[in-house]
């Protein structure tokens, strides 16, 4: 229906699904909510269902023997959190931990599988959903082994701008960090100081103007 907020609407892109397959998938999914710190889905949990994050902010990685969590990526709804180990019937194989209040989306594979047997349509929509994903991570992988520190850095802070309303210029906008630096240098393959360098460096080039949690950029 027009106001789903199930996956076919959200993650499966164009076309549009019919809203019959809107309807068929509101029949099987499941919908639970996460308050901030606690775990959308641990690593070596058995996977029945793939995973899609509606809304919220969850930090994807792996939680070390002393609880403190070593955070991998950042996932910002609307994105897939697991669409992979349910099929392999497989356990995750990272932890996901909201960071903000979550809502998310849990479709689970036997129902699914019926169902995209049913509507091959869907299941090439689902398909090239998947592929996206891959794709998504095969750049993110690249970019940690073949770009400098700097320029990860620089591709990570135009990914998470978002507009400023009061900007003089639309060269300008905003990053607002939802997690701690260590952790958006564990993302980025670095450490904290080399972060904090790097920030300083951009800083002394007018680039970027940082405030604690939220960075200012100047120049996009």
């Amino acid at each position: 229906s027009s106001s789903s907020t199930t996956p076919p609407r959200i993650v499966l892109g164009a076309p549009a699904p019919t809203r019959a397959e809107c309807e068929a998938l509101d029949d099987l999914v499941q919908m639970r909510r996460v308050t901030a710190g606690q775990a959308v889905f641990t690593h070596g949990d058995h996977s029945r269902s793939l995973v899609v994050l509606i809304s919220g902010d969850v930090a994807m990685g792996r939680a070390t023997p002393g609880g403190t969590m070593r955070t991998e990526r950042l996932v910002r709804g609307t994105a897939w959190l697991d669409a992979s180990s349910a099929w392999l019937a497989s356990a995750h194989v990272l932890d996901a931990v909201a960071l903000t209040p979550v809502k998310v989306a849990e479709l689970p594979r036997g129902p699914l599988q019926t169902l995209l047997d049913q509507r091959p349509a869907l299941a090439r929509r689902l398909l090239v959903s998947l592929a996206g994903e891959v794709r998504r991570l095969t750049v993110h992988a690249h970019e940690l082994m073949h770009k400098d520190a700097p320029a990860r850095l620089a591709t990570w802070l135009h990914a998470h701008c978002q507009p400023e309303d009061d900007a003089p210029s639309t060269n300008q906008a905003v990053v607002r960090l939802v997690e701690r630096k260590s952790d958006v240098a564990s993302q980025l393959g670095m450490t904290p100081e080399t972060l904090s360098r790097l920030l300083r460096t951009l800083s002394d080039q007018g680039v970027i103007e940082v405030e604690g949690y939220t960075v200012q950029v100047r120049n996009l």
